[in-house]
């Protein structure tokens, strides 16, 4: 079974303070990517970031992100509503008005870190919703099992399209630590037929990456989850974790899935 890689290129929290290679600017972000799939990365999900690094959901910056990676290469184009903890829930959602492949869905809200990310009921339906009718495929973070139980609700009231899409992220303070026993409890209680990628934070990206690849789970790389290629050493690129991934899943008998075999998977529009 093929395994779809996907780039986290640049994340909410980490600045060029933490890693000088952090792609920041619209131009950098977009030559990551392009890199990265050259590299065998199917999926960019995408963080953007204003002139002083902060995160933001700017319109014009999301736009000019999208348009500057469809020149360079045929990925596929994932927006995070996620965005950064400062920045207000229907700020986020307006991303998904311009209508990526894919965009993230959190279902709830969390303690993350020494802060909060707050992602309320009602308007996380009404985001659900609207991505819909937008033809937006929900890519769905669980934090904790909890989570995956108001995914199941949110699948119940017909907000989300089959096969479900979910990233399990490990490793959050305030979410589910980073262990492969928390990793196969979570797998576990999946729907049939769901599509699903680990997302491992920090330390712990390459070991659970590994376990999740061997289980037939998907993958995803890049400096948003972490910013060492291995311990002492900063990576010096997106293109160089992706590639650690791109190695780790034909280790494990994973061909990497491409653009084409991606839509396929995912069940895109």
């Amino acid at each position: 079974m093929s395994a779809v890689v996907t780039v986290a290129t640049t994340g909410p929290i980490a600045t060029t303070r933490d890693n000088p290679a952090l792609p920041v600017t619209p131009e950098q972000i977009a030559a990551a990517v392009a890199d990265a799939y050259d590299a065998g990365a199917a999926v960019a999900h995408i963080h953007l970031r204003d002139e002083q690094e902060r995160p933001t959901a700017d319109l014009a910056i999301a736009r000019r992100v999208m348009e500057l990676i469809a020149e360079r290469c045929p990925i596929l184009v994932q927006l995070s509503t996620g965005v950064g903890l400062s920045v207000p829930f229907e700020d986020r959602a307006r991303l998904a008005e311009l209508r990526p492949r894919m965009a993230t869905l959190n279902p709830c809200s969390m303690t993350f870190g020494a802060d909060q990310f707050l992602n309320p009921p009602r308007e996380v339906r009404a985001l659900a919703a609207r991505m819909q009718d937008l033809g937006v495929k929900a890519e769905l973070e669980i934090y904790d099992s909890g989570h995956v139980d108001e995914c199941l609700r949110l699948h119940d009231e017909g907000l989300l399209a089959e096969p479900l899409q979910f990233s399990i992220v490990l490793g959050v303070r305030g979410g589910m630590a980073a262990t492969a026993e928390n990793l196969m409890s979570t797998v576990r209680r999946l729907p049939a037929g769901s599509v699903w990628q680990v997302i491992a934070i920090g330390r712990h990206n390459l070991e659970l990456t590994a376990v999740g690849l061997a289980l037939g789970g998907n993958a995803r790389a890049g400096m948003e989850d972490a910013l060492y290629l291995r311990k002492g050493e900063l990576a010096p690129s997106n293109r160089a974790l992706v590639e650690r991934t791109v190695t780790l899943a034909r280790a494990v008998g994973r061909p990497i899935a491409s653009v084409d075999e991606t839509v396929a998977i995912l069940g895109l529009s």
